[in-house]
């Protein structure tokens, strides 16, 4: 059971856990494998593995280590 940071609280996920599934836990919103909501509204989340911006077409390939650091934004209006 990979433990990682996600906007510095530190969480354990299952085992061979993805940043999709890290995003889905995070949200709380079931998304389907290419990162989109299931439920087809807007999620408006960027995600970065280790400072890096990861496309959402790459979510779900990407598997998290052991220390892993994600980092997820959530879009707001105004600013």
């Amino acid at each position: 059971m990979p433990t990682v940071t996600i906007n510095d609280d530190v969480v354990a996920l299952p085992e061979a856990a993805t940043v999709l599934d890290a995003v889905s836990r995070t949200t709380g919103r079931e998304l389907q494998p290419d990162g989109t909501p299931a439920d087809g509204r807007r999620l408006g989340v960027a995600v970065a593995l280790a400072g890096e911006v990861l496309p959402r077409s790459r979510w779900s390939a990407i598997q998290l280590d052991e220390g892993a650091e994600l980092e997820i934004v959530t879009a707001v209006q105004g600013g």
